[in-house]
């Protein structure tokens, strides 16, 4: 499989239809990997993508990956969350290509927000790292309870709430803007016309 003939897009309301595979297809790496993932519901990813708030992957009809991004305490913080690749399509840097694409979503949408990621993986840690993310101490994130409850879906939400959300399984991660003001002009360029049109009209 050549990866060029992966597309990733910003994902409207006609990606629908794919929005039981993308919940399967995480429920499953989930329970391969053995760690906690916070649940979502058809309805919320449904309407993450009517709101031009995810990405996804597709090779031709195909579902290939997904993520999603939402702003959180008055848009001053931003969460990049669910990302998955499907198993027929891992190892050869479509993760990668998602992460950024998200990445990006949220910069020019809220390019005054924070971003930030709750991960146990290693693979995703690299990608948030080599975007420009930092290790960071939970109470450095949202104190939005709308974010915190959606981890009320994680099997490890037990030990977030015997820690007083002070820590968990995951790492937390964040990306502050006002620490990187250069990177705006490279978040430009590296976006394809239509991808930057999509997002600078949802607005």
């Amino acid at each position: 499989m050549d990866a060029k003939q992966v597309d990733v897009m910003v994902a409207d309301a006609s990606h629908e239809v794919y929005v039981d595979k993308i919940l399967d297809t995480i429920r499953e790496a989930a329970k391969v990997r053995g760690t906690g993932i916070a649940e979502r519901t058809h309805e919320y990813v449904t309407t993450k993508m009517k709101e031009g708030k995810a990405i996804i992957a597709l090779c031709g009809e195909d579902f290939a990956g997904f993520t999603y991004i939402e702003s959180w305490g008055n848009k001053q913080y931003v969460a990049t969350s669910g990302l998955i690749v499907h198993p027929n399509y891992r190892g050869m840097g479509l993760a990668k290509r998602i992460k950024a694409a998200s990445f990006r979503l949220a910069r020019l949408r809220w390019p005054k927000a924070k971003i930030f990621s709750l991960t146990s993986g290693a693979a995703v840690m690299k990608m948030n790292t080599e975007l420009g993310y930092v290790p960071v101490t939970f109470n450095e994130l949202t104190d939005d309870e709308a974010f915190w409850k959606g981890c009320e879906g994680c099997i490890n939400h037990d030990i977030l709430v015997a820690k007083n959300r002070k820590f968990c399984i995951c790492t937390a991660m964040l990306y502050d803007p006002a620490l990187h003001e250069e990177d705006v002009p490279k978040i430009c360029c590296g976006m394809s016309l239509p991808l930057l049109f999509t997002i600078l009209i949802v607005e």
